[in-house]
């Protein structure tokens, strides 16, 4: 009875430390499987293309992260029921007020408990930046995004130069802004 118990306990633990390598090769390949024309991979890590995508703000509007190529963009996944989402917007608001910086503020709609909290949220916390709805999680998930919130800052040419994976505060935000180029 041991053996069996101590021989399945090892079985699980060989699945699933196969799964995990096979997952972790899997979900590398796919991040970088397109090259821009300029010669640098797309990617999710500093130094790649940021992955293009285009969301529906809230107001309905469409928008295209290439189409803002020659400015720099901060891209930040949260949803309304996040803790630290919640503690970080005042200071995006702040950073968006304060430099020359655009927010693509991208909301994890199919992870929210009611449509409606969305615009209720946005009021309340006073956001006047993009809030692009990711309704069927497809960005969050070309992303790769766990955990929430996780941000992006993009240079005028597109590239990645600071993932945060968390809450990022404004010192944090404005010391990074000026370390991009």
């Amino acid at each position: 009875m041991i053996f069996l118990k101590k021989s399945i306990l090892i079985i699980i633990i060989v699945a699933a430390v196969g799964w995990a390598v096979y997952d972790f090769v899997i979900s590398g390949d796919s991040a970088k499987e397109e090259v821009e024309e300029s010669g640098v991979e797309v990617g999710l890590e500093v130094g790649d293309q940021a992955p293009d995508f285009e969301l529906e703000t809230l107001e309905g509007d469409s928008v295209k992260l290439s189409n803002l190529r020659g400015e720099r963009v901060m891209v930040n996944f949260w949803a309304t029921w996040c803790p630290p989402c919640r503690a970080e917007i005042p200071d995006l608001q702040k950073f968006h007020e304060n430099e020359d910086i655009n927010i693509l503020a991208v909301n994890l709609t199919d992870t929210e408990n009611s449509y409606d909290n969305i615009p209720k949220f946005v009021k309340n916390f006073g956001m006047e930046f993009p809030v692009l709805m990711d309704e069927a999680s497809e960005v969050a998930t070309k992303y790769e995004i766990q955990p929430i919130p996780t941000s992006y800052m993009i240079d005028s040419d597109g590239i990645i130069q600071y993932k945060a994976m968390g809450a990022m505060n404004y010192d944090l935000m404005i010391r990074e802004f000026e370390n991009m180029n």
